[in-house]
C-alpha cells in the first residue's frame, strides 16, 4: 500500500513539474517591449503552429498507440480516436456559440469582443490539452516503471514552455499586462498535475480512456486554430509572415517532440 501511495505521489508531483515548465517559457514575455498589430500577428500564428504540431505528435499519434495497446486492433483504436476528435471539436463549437461577447470586452480602445473571444478559447484548448499529458506521465508512473515515468515527464515539460510562451504571447497581444499574462499562462500548466494525478490514483481507469481524452483533446485545439486563429491572423496585409511564423512554430514544436516524446 506504501508504495502505491508513493507512485500516485510521484506521478502527481512529476506531473507538476512538467505543467510548471508552462511558467518558464512564459517568461520571455518580459523581454518584449512593445506589441504591434504585425508582431500580433506574429506571435498568434506561431502559437497556432505550436499548437498544431502538438495536436498531431502530443495527441493524435499517442491516441492511436494507447488505442492499439488496449485494443489489440488498429481500426478499432482509430475509430476510438476519431470519436474523441469528432466530440472535442462538437465541444469547442458549442462553447464557442454560447460564450456571451460582453464576457471578454476590453473597451473601445482594445481588441474587439469576438477576437478576444478566440484567444480566450484558444487558452481554454491549450489548458484542456495538458490534462491528458498529465494523464500519461501518471499512467507512466502506475505502470512501475519509474524511468519512463521520469522520461515522459521531462519529455512533456520542455515541450509545455513553447505552449506557455505562446499562451502569454496571446493575452499581450490582447491587452493584458506582463505579470497577468505570465501568471494566467503559469495557471494553464496546473491541469497537467489534476491529470497526473487522476493517471496514477486510476489508472485502471485512465489508460482506457487516454485514446478518447487525447483525441478530444486534438479535436478542440484544431477547432480553434483553424476557425478563431488561422483567420485572425491572415485579415490583414501580413499573411505570408504569418504563414511563414505558423510553420516556424510547428517546426519548432514537431523537433521538440520528434527529440522528447
Amino acid at each position: 500500500m506504501t508504495t502505491e501511495i508513493s507512485v500516485v505521489w510521484l506521478g502527481a508531483l512529476a506531473s507538476l513539474c512538467a505543467g510548471l515548465a508552462t511558467g518558464v517559457g512564459a517568461l520571455a514575455i518580459f523581454l518584449v517591449r512593445t506589441v504591434s498589430h504585425k508582431l500580433q500577428d506574429g506571435m498568434l500564428a506561431s502559437a497556432a503552429g505550436v499548437m498544431l504540431a502538438a495536436s498531431f505528435f502530443s495527441l493524435l499519434l499517442p491516441g492511436l498507440e494507447y488505442g492499439e495497446e488496449i485494443t489489440g486492433q488498429t481500426w478499432s483504436a482509430a475509430l476510438i480516436v476519431i470519436f474523441g476528435f469528432l466530440s472535442g471539436a462538437a465541444a469547442l463549437l458549442f462553447v464557442h456559440q454560447k460564450l456571451p461577447h460582453k464576457h471578454f470586452e476590453l473597451g473601445r480602445e482594445g481588441p474587439d469582443a469576438s477576437y478576444v473571444r478566440g484567444i480566450w478559447l484558444f487558452i481554454f484548448a491549450i489548458t484542456l490539452h495538458n490534462f491528458p499529458e498529465g494523464m500519461a506521465v501518471g499512467v507512466g508512473f502506475a505502470g512501475g516503471d519509474l524511468s519512463n515515468g521520469y522520461a515522459l515527464a521531462t519529455g512533456i515539460g520542455l515541450q509545455n514552455m513553447p505552449e506557455g510562451l505562446a499562451v502569454a504571447f496571446s493575452l499581450l497581444a490582447i491587452g493584458y499586462s506582463r505579470p497577468k499574462a505570465f501568471i494566467i499562462a503559469l495557471l494553464t500548466g496546473l491541469a497537467e498535475p489534476l491529470g497526473g494525478l487522476f493517471g496514477a490514483a486510476l489508472a485502471w481507469l485512465a489508460e482506457p480512456l487516454m485514446p478518447w481524452t487525447l483525441g478530444f483533446a486534438a479535436g478542440a485545439m484544431l477547432f480553434i486554430i483553424s476557425n478563431e486563429i488561422i483567420p485572425e491572423t491572415h485579415h490583414r496585409q501580413w499573411k505570408i509572415m504569418s504563414t511563414s511564423c505558423l510553420l516556424g512554430g510547428f517546426a519548432v514544436m514537431m523537433f521538440l517532440d520528434a527529440t522528447l516524446g
